[in-house]
């Protein structure tokens, strides 16, 4: 579908440009909050699934379903600062690496840079001018290297907002299964299912403007993923319930 310049996501006056340019690039979020909010609901809806298959009480579901909100959570959100973390590490590891490449052997990192805009398509005197300018300023140089040879993000996340977000979205979604049971309302399984595909299909058109994918295709494609670990999980609980019956 054809687009005009309304619908442009930012203006291109000289000034918007510079002003646009001229602030540092932001870490993004976006993956932390989805791998917590699915998991979240994911999780806590299989306990709720689970625990419903078998035919056992309300109690019981909002018991597992409280603990695996606080044990869980947490575990997600460790488990994602600490690969945040090694990200963050590895980059500072490329960095001071490169760094003492530059110092020691800068003919031949020199070389590199060569290279690389010659496969983009330099040649000449506007080679040279491309390599003398990268090699100019140390950091940039630096910085050019981590991008084209090791394609490194021009932005660290901090590993504790990772995991703050990744917390936060996984309790929040994760609360949703276990609300009809803690208001007692009836009907509770049936509510319980329904809200929770309102939350995968909502997370997953949400995470479409961030994506080149229709709105509604991705809220069907995290709906249906999660429908599926859902359904598996009711269906062991409610085989475990004749297996398990004395």
């Amino acid at each position: 579908m054809p687009h005009d310049a309304h619908d442009l996501e930012h203006t291109h006056t000289t000034e918007a440009i510079a002003a646009r340019l001229s602030e540092p690039p932001k870490p993004s979020y976006l993956r932390d909050w989805v791998l917590g909010g699915i998991d979240g609901a994911i999780t806590t809806f299989a306990i709720v699934a689970g625990v419903a298959g078998a035919g056992l009480s309300h109690g019981i579901i909002i018991i597992l379903g409280v603990a695996n909100l606080v044990a869980d959570g947490i575990s997600m959100a460790a488990g994602n600062f600490s690969g945040v973390k090694a990200e963050n590490d590895d980059y500072r590891r490329l960095r001071e690496m490169e760094q003492r490449h530059i110092e020691h052997t800068p003919d031949g990192e020199r070389e590199e840079v060569r290279q690389i805009f010659q496969n983009k398509g330099f040649e000449g005197d506007d080679l040279d001018r491309a390599v003398e300018i990268i090699t100019s300023d140390q950091q940039r140089w630096i910085d050019f290297m981590l991008a084209e040879e090791f394609g490194a993000p021009p932005v660290e996340r901090p590993a504790r907002n990772s995991a703050f977000v990744t917390f936060g979205a996984f309790v929040i979604c994760g609360a949703v299964p276990l609300a009809p049971y803690l208001v007692g309302a009836p009907f509770s399984f049936t509510i319980a299912t329904v809200a929770t595909a309102a939350v995968f299909f909502a997370i997953g058109s949400l995470k479409s403007r961030w994506s080149t994918v229709r709105w509604w295709m991705s809220g069907f494609e995290t709906l249906g993923i999660g429908l599926f670990a859902a359904a598996a999980a009711y269906f062991i609980g409610d085989l475990l319930k004749f297996v398990a019956a004395p």
